[in-house]
């Protein structure tokens, strides 16, 4: 670690960031500075490009959030931790009477800003420099720079995509290799960033001796470098954020995003954001959600993927929930469409965008009928989420744009967005959102075969720092592999049988990541690497508490 002064020591900042992100509450607005003391115990692991992006005002700013904020953050995920030994202990999810009146009561969001108001087709990706010009120059309406699920990271891909970021922001983003010169078209994507989850920490940047939250780390140091910039050029500060649980979780943002506004000096309400439903408790929640943010947001995005992580996590004790094979929850599954359908009838009531879920197949050039076959999948699935009422849709690859925009433009037109598509036909309560239907012989040897494989390969993917792998024709991410091991984790558990009678034991298991182990290195894979990948895997598969994030322990082991 580099010290960025002695510890404990203190210095007087003359400094609008310092008074603005700690001496005021959210409701009021700073209009002048002040003199502060300032704790300045901060420590960091060496960067190159530490000077451009970790400076001490960059320093003080993300600083000033995590102090501000902590404790709120811990409180909040504390609370999650206690619901879930309710649910463990029978208790499901409803809706909140004490918000009521938020869900009856007539409110909008604000209008979006004019580069967010066609979103028709986003496409994401991590934040490495290649693919980052690639998704700009997609043909896409938005690109989201993902620093959660689809990036590893180390603390090279953290701080070298705050670097990427500053140069996209500014168009003079580009990366020049003996085979090919990549730089930015005339027109490209919108920006949005998605900064990591509430529960993640980043290692390498310590405050008072502790880690500073990775979600404030990415969204502080994306908004000191681009804030003012971005608006300067007629887009602004634009993110996604994940994995939120509750509409409380949503009101810290809010309370973050008032104060980096007012610390740089912004007027409150240029940053804004899209919250992705990606878990079973927010879907419970998405007109608080709204209503909490309503200074800043203007979507609510279908996260297909941990959305099914997080009715299994959630309920993994018991059997009742207990998922089949991943290829059979599809949007169709009554869980799944449940929550889909209210998530467009909440936003389109509410004036905001309702974006849908992610395409996760890869083109592959060298294998044409199983391309033709996957993209025309792709397209009934858009086609599908387009006749719901959404306004746009996910993809993971510049080769899906053309097919997820035809489906789109059929429905849209030259109109921007469908907020007019108000669903009054639509009636979700909490039996519909929990109706995990598992179809007789749903899990299959295959299913385990592919939840082994994916995971053990996705895993050893992360460990070696690359976030968006592709396995199988398909882009998978952490939210993947969360799904492959809780299924794994449920079906050991609650001894399930597969279709051909065999009993889902911790022994069959580990037989299967054997064999999975000893075919990956035989076909050249790195011993070393599949070996920690295995033990990660297996740990987060089959121990006997079910624990909530396997990017957690392999956190760990990340350089």
């Amino acid at each position: 670690m580099f010290p960025i002064l002695q510890a404990q020591k203190k210095i007087r900042t003359f400094s609008r960031t310092a008074q603005a992100l700690g001496n005021f509450d959210s409701t009021s607005r700073p209009i002048f500075f002040i003199i502060v003391d300032v704790p300045r115990d901060i420590s960091f692991t060496p960067h190159s490009a530490a000077e451009q992006i970790l400076s001490p005002e960059a320093v003080d700013f993300v600083a000033g959030l995590h102090r501000r904020f902590r404790a709120r953050r811990q409180e909040l995920l504390d609370a999650r931790v206690e619901r879930q030994v309710r649910f463990d202990a029978g208790e499901r999810p409803d809706f909140l009477t004490e918000t009521l009146p938020v869900r009856t009561g007539e409110w909008l969001v604000p209008e979006a800003p004019k580069p967010l108001t066609d979103r028709r087709v986003e496409i994401t990706g991590p934040v490495d420099r290649k693919m980052m010009i690639n998704a700009l120059n997609s043909g896409a309406k938005v690109f989201m720079a993902d620093f959660e699920d689809a990036n590893s990271p180390t603390w090279d891909n953290v701080v070298t995509g705050q670097v990427n970021l500053i140069d996209a922001v500014r168009g003079t983003i580009e990366l020049v290799t003996p085979e090919k010169t990549y730089r930015l078209q005339e027109d490209t994507a919108t920006l949005m960033v998605r900064p990591r989850g509430w529960h993640l920490p980043e290692k390498h940047f310590l405050i008072d001796g502790e880690p500073i939250s990775a979600s404030l780390f990415d969204f502080g140091l994306y908004m000191f470098h681009n804030g003012r910039e971005s608006l300067s050029r007629g887009f602004g500060p634009y993110f996604y954020l994940p994995k939120l649980e509750s509409h409380l979780e949503a009101r810290l943002w809010n309370e973050v995003l008032f104060a980096a506004e007012d610390g740089l000096d912004l007027d409150r309400g240029s940053i804004r954001v899209t919250v992705l439903i990606e878990t079973i408790t927010a879907a419970f929640e998405m007109d608080e959600i709204l209503y909490e943010l309503r200074d800043h947001i203007c979507g609510l995005n279908a996260g297909r993927w941990d959305y099914i992580f997080s009715v299994a996590k959630r309920f993994h004790r018991d059997p009742s929930m207990v998922l089949p094979d991943r290829a059979l929850v599809t949007m169709t599954t009554p869980f799944m469409r449940a929550y889909t359908e209210l998530l467009v009838k909440t936003c389109h009531r509410r004036g905001a965008h309702a974006i849908g879920g992610m395409a996760a197949f890869i083109p592959n050039r060298r294998k044409p009928e199983v391309t033709e076959a996957a993209l025309a999948k792709v397209a009934d699935d858009k086609r599908r989420e387009a006749g719901d009422g959404f306004d746009g849709t996910w993809v993971a690859h510049p080769d899906l744009v053309d097919t997820a925009m035809a489906e789109f433009d059929a429905v849209l037109g030259d109109r921007p967005n469908q907020l007019e598509r108000q669903r009054p036909e639509v009636h979700v309560g909490p039996a519909r959102l929990l109706d995990v239907t598992r179809p007789s012989g749903g899990i299959t040897r295959a299913g385990l075969d592919t939840n082994i494989s994916v995971g053990l390969r996705y895993v050893a993917s992360w460990l070696s720092g690359t976030g968006a792998a592709a396995i199988d024709d398909l882009m998978e991410d952490a939210a993947t592999a969360e799904i492959s091991r809780t299924q794994v984790w449920q079906w050991v558990h609650h001894r399930m049988s597969l279709s051909d009678g065999t009993e889902v034991t911790p022994e069959f298991v580990r037989g299967l990541l054997d064999e999975a182990v000893a075919g990956l290195v035989a076909a050249g894979g790195d011993t070393e690497l599949l070996g920690r990948a295995r033990s990660v895997f297996e740990a987060v598969a089959l121990a006997e508490e079910f624990p909530p994030f396997l990017t957690l322990p392999a956190y760990e082991l990340l350089p």
